[in-house]
């Protein structure tokens, strides 16, 4: 598993932990458009692609981790899905406003139908970008 670590001033409690399927031609695209961002090298990258292990995280496994998007905070709790976008963009100065937004109820609620939503499509997105 290959694990970048974040660097600068962030305190431990505040550091988040994104986990990502790099071998997914369409996520790899995505997360390394947020690398790209201002704040970035703050967060921790983990390909869990790379993972030898059942697990990547105390209380995530690589099929959850392969199956869904999952940050971790520095407190250790796991988020998914929407939550873990909203947290990953609040984290990022470009995207904050909005991820502090979808992070309060009922915008929780939608990102995470919008996310489920995307979810049935992901494997024909995934073959086009495979192409292109």
């Amino acid at each position: 598993m290959q694990k970048e670590p974040a660097q600068g001033p962030t305190a431990e409690a505040d550091r988040l932990t994104v986990f990502y399927d790099g071998a997914c031609p369409l996520c790899r695209r995505e997360i390394d458009f947020y690398r790209r961002r201002k704040g970035a090298q703050s967060l921790d990258w983990v390909d869990v692609s790379d993972s030898d292990g059942e697990t990547v995280a105390p209380g995530l496994t690589k099929a959850e981790a392969m199956a869904r998007f999952h940050v971790k905070r520095g407190d250790g709790q796991l988020a998914s899905g929407g939550l873990a976008f909203a947290q990953l963009w609040a984290a990022l100065p470009g995207f904050r406003p909005l991820g502090l937004v979808l992070q309060w109820p009922p915008f929780t609620w939608l990102a995470e139908q919008g996310y489920r939503l995307f979810l049935r499509f992901r494997p024909r997105l995934q073959a086009l970008a495979r192409r292109s």
